[in-house]
């Protein structure tokens, strides 16, 4: 079982998004079970609940663990293919979002369109790495970070985005002929805070600044994914699929130095 997937396909993101499906993929994600075996957790007919299982395989979201014999019955054993799913916006091809329509490095909208096109890349290279039987190269770093104030948070993202520039010009090479693009995006957002937390300024609302000395957590991501239309990494520097997954693909542009970091979001 993997540890995440990619649904591309419309209809099986369909699939997965009724309730009763839902349901079931996270009674199987938790271990193999029959149909009539999820009946009774579920609340359904066993014939209802054979259907539905009969669906999500069909749309490749479980698949056959194993026959047990029960009586004069043969049982089929059904496992999730993964312990979660995430829907691309592959899924949406016609009103996917595009990060090129908008630019705005100060823009939560943006950020947002980022991350979706990374789900969308790294899932195709994901899928396309899994049906080459090829290890693919990410990396990812996932940290977090309190400012005092925003002016601190502003300086920051302007040491950021010189570090990362400077960087990419020392190993950037245009000109190599066995040379692969990768991408790099880089994110700053406020941390979301438990709905249990109960410290002023808690929950959704805790990542508004409430003025210009509001204390902020943040989360920093950085991703380098292979580019989708370049295939699945091949050399010798590729690393297993097993290996660091590439985070939510976020932004300023590495090279575009922003103009400071808003007061406000």
């Amino acid at each position: 079982m993997l540890d995440v997937t990619v649904i591309e396909d419309a209809e099986a993101a369909a699939v997965s998004l009724d309730p009763i499906r839902a349901r079931l993929l996270a009674e199987l994600a938790a271990g193999p079970a029959s149909a009539a075996m999820l009946a009774g957790r579920v609340g359904l007919p066993r014939q209802k609940v054979n259907y539905h299982l009969k669906t999500l395989e069909r749309h490749g979201l479980v698949e056959l663990a194993g026959e047990r014999r029960k009586g004069n019955v043969t049982e089929r054993m059904m496992r999730a293919t993964a312990a979660s799913y995430v829907i691309s916006p592959a899924a949406l091809a016609a009103v996917q979002p595009d990060p090129d329509r908008f630019r705005d490095q100060l823009s939560a909208r943006w950020l947002l369109a980022l991350g979706a096109r990374l789900v969308r890349d790294v899932g195709s290279l994901l899928t396309g790495a899994a049906k080459a039987r090829k290890p693919l190269a990410t990396y990812a770093l996932d940290g977090e970070v309190t400012f005092a104030s925003a002016a601190d948070r502003a300086a920051f993202i302007e040491e950021l985005t010189a570090g990362v520039s400077a960087l990419i010009r020392k190993y950037h090479d245009g000109d190599a002929e066995a040379g692969r693009p990768h991408r790099i995006v880089v994110a700053v957002h406020p941390t979301l805070r438990p709905a249990t937390d109960t410290r002023a300024g808690a929950g959704l609302d805790a990542g508004l600044d409430a003025g210009p000395d509001a204390r902020t957590g943040v989360e920093i991501g950085a991703g380098v994914a292979a580019r989708p239309e370049t295939g699945p990494e091949t050399g010798p520097e590729a690393r297993p699929e097993t290996g660091p997954e590439a985070r939510p693909e976020t932004g300023p542009e590495a090279g575009e130095a922003p103009s400071g970091a808003p007061s406000t979001y």
